[in-house]
């Protein structure tokens, strides 16, 4: 189920290889995840992708996004280089769901997330459906034991905790939460249309805390809130659902988003969240390049990765 990066996708304009011409292709390095190496006191993000659909098929939704790792490095492949020196971008590849397949494409992304967490890297997982999610976070809590204490916060139209009997895009918070007693979940941007009165009512049972999309603009009180929920763990993961971007900036997602979070606006959050010292990885899912236009979708998740590393790239590796 293992992908090594390619080439090919990190090309783009050159306008001269010094310093301050480059582009991220220029700078990017190509590693297999079996050769990462140890980059301790260093700022290093590592790059995997998730090629998977099958958890937004299981959740009757329109399927495509297992395409989003490779348009997304092409768009981030040209994005001019404005990181410190000593910054290092690795693509490690992806991981691929072979068929329907999703639990176990789930348990290797764990294991490659885990693998890159103990190189003292950050890992930049690139989607596929929501259900990246639970991959990402087996592995974080593979790296980090039963004992401590983890904060998921998401950026999301949607809960994701249906009560589907069949794992999907749709269920992974609820099963984190009923498996692991020591995580508890933010999310930002819920949207009363997106979601079912018996939705919220099971956010409040599983003590999920939660800021509306109308409520997110208020930024004294949403970053009080992703401060105190920050400070009470050990640890935080950080994933971005693109479904909650307003659909006339990200019409590529299998759940457009007429009322939707303004672009600026989860560019904020980024910012904010990216800089906090506890933050291990960070996921962006539900791009789907066959429903985007004129590539917007991509883009955009290519611009807001270019952000998270900007704003955390004077945090070194312990």
């Amino acid at each position: 189920m293992y992908k090594h990066p390619q080439n090919q996708l990190w090309q783009g304009r050159n306008d001269g290889s010094d310093s301050l011409s480059s582009r991220i292709f220029q700078k990017v390095e190509l590693q297999t995840i079996e050769s990462i190496k140890t980059y301790k006191g260093t700022n290093t993000f590592c790059i995997m992708g998730f090629e998977c659909d099958e958890g937004v098929r299981r959740n009757k939704g329109r399927i495509g996004a297992a395409e989003a790792p490779k348009e997304i490095r092409r768009y981030l492949a040209s994005i001019p280089y404005h990181f410190n020196e000593n910054v290092k971008i690795i693509d490690t590849g992806n991981t691929v769901c072979e068929g329907t397949n999703l639990e176990a494409a789930q348990k290797e992304l764990g294991h490659y997330i885990k693998t890159i967490l103990q190189a003292s890297a950050f890992p930049v997982i690139l989607g596929g459906g929501h259900e990246t999610l639970y991959g990402h976070y087996l592995g974080v809590r593979s790296y980090l034991g039963d004992s401590v204490s983890l904060g998921i916060i998401n950026i999301d139209a949607h809960f994701d905790m249906r009560n589907d009997s069949l794992p999907s895009s749709g269920t992974m918070f609820k099963q984190i939460l009923e498996e692991d007693q020591n995580t508890s979940y933010l999310v930002l941007g819920i949207q009363k249309y997106g979601n079912t009165k018996r939705l919220f009512n099971t956010a409040e049972k599983y003590n999920c805390i939660y800021i509306l999309e109308e409520d997110i603009e208020n930024y004294p009180k949403t970053f009080q809130v992703i401060d105190h929920f920050c400070k009470k763990h050990d640890a935080i993961i950080f994933t971005l659902c693109t479904d909650a971007i307003c659909s006339d900036a990200a019409p590529g997602v299998s759940a457009p988003s007429p009322f939707g979070l303004n672009k600026k606006v989860v560019r904020n959050l980024i910012k904010y969240i990216s800089k906090k010292t506890n933050l291990l990885s960070f996921d962006i899912s539900e791009v789907n390049p066959f429903l985007d236009q004129d590539g917007k979708t991509s883009r955009l998740a290519a611009y807001l990765i270019a952000e998270l590393i900007s704003n955390r790239q004077n945090i070194v590796s312990a």
